[in-house]
């Protein structure tokens, strides 16, 4: 339908030019809505109105409804509002649900009955507590638009080939990291898993990447994982050492290499004079913040030269590491 020559989308012309709309988004929406079409302003103007009244500022709805135009013709009080109420019963900020519309409008166009509340059943047998529900839903807005039986169930068996064979494991890993169940097992989950395989990573240690740090199964192997082990190479590790590094922070082969790895190397080696076996036995040093601590701790010790082991150095709060080497007077 052209905007221009509209006669019975007029009205709803009407509505989107005020609201500063042009006319080619409105084609978009016209084409993405054919509803739209023969809507009224009245209730466009009646669900504008209420999406704000939620939370949801104003310079942000015309990106809501360019993503989602049927957001203007739902019923108010058969579509929005129940799935609104139902979601706020899930957050525990005023702003969380009003987010989560933001971020997918397509939410509120589901079903309260035939979509959300099995999904929520689907995660409480996996014995995900409530309180984690909630945030899971309003985190990743876009799973009440998977489907159980070919997207969920096929991430839950996926999840226990690699081990986790007790429902709560894999409760834990859907709860701790929901955008997992967006990606592809067969072009990326598997595939991850896979090249952590075969940089010597045994299955137990897969099993705790998986619990503890899900989002390293969802990058990349050719993009982030392989360039990530190639530099450590190109560092000196060894094999065996990179597996260690792996498998006590598995993070190392998603951080940056320009902005993390290589300006914590350099200063290992050419500040601190250390060797990169140390790092080996110790990959917890990639976790720490290079300037806030493991700077400040050098320079600390450098002054009143005195020698540690990095896990020394490091595997304490700020206060303890003070007491342990005597440095509050210096630090004060």
């Amino acid at each position: 339908m052209d905007a221009s020559n509209s006669q019975n989308g007029s009205s709803i012309m009407w509505f989107f030019r005020d609201k500063g709309f042009d006319d080619k988004s409105i084609n978009e929406m016209f084409k993405k809505c054919k509803r739209l079409q023969g809507a009224q302003k009245e209730r466009a103007s009646e669900n504008w109105s209420y999406l704000k009244s939620i939370g949801i500022q104003e310079r942000k709805l015309p990106s809501v409804v360019s993503r989602c135009p049927k957001i203007l013709i739902l019923g108010l009080n058969e579509k929005l509002v129940p799935m609104v109420e139902c979601l706020a019963t899930l957050g525990t900020k005023h702003h969380e649900v009003a987010s989560a519309i933001a971020r997918f409008p397509h939410i509120v166009s589901h079903s309260v009955e035939e979509k959300l509340c099995p999904l929520l059943a689907f995660f409480q047998a996996l014995g995900i507590p409530e309180k984690q529900l909630g945030k899971m839903i309003l985190l990743n807005p876009r799973l009440i638009s998977y489907s159980i039986e070919s997207k969920l169930k096929e991430m839950v068996d996926f999840l226990a080939t690699l081990g986790l064979t007790r429902e709560w494991m894999i409760g834990k890993v859907l709860a701790k990291y929901p955008f997992i169940m967006g990606y592809s097992i067969d072009k990326r989950l598997r595939p991850t898993s896979e090249f952590l395989k075969s940089v010597g990573l045994s299955e137990t240690d897969l099993q705790t990447v998986a619990m503890n740090f899900p989002e390293v199964l969802c990058r990349d192997v050719s993009k982030i994982l392989r360039p990530n082990f190639a530099y450590l190479k190109r560092c000196g590790f060894e094999d065996r050492q990179i597996a260690a590094l792996v498998t006590g922070y598995p993070p190392i082969l998603i951080k940056s290499i320009k902005n993390s790895l290589e300006p914590r190397i350099r200063f290992l080696v050419e500040v601190m004079g250390r060797q990169i076996d140390e790092v080996a036995n110790y990959p917890d040093f990639f976790r720490h913040g290079l300037r806030k601590r493991v700077e400040l701790r050098h320079r600390l010790l450098k002054e009143k030269d005195v020698s540690c082991s990095l896990s020394e150095m490091l595997d304490c709060n700020q206060k303890n590491f003070l007491l342990k080497f005597g440095l509050f007077k210096g630090f004060a």
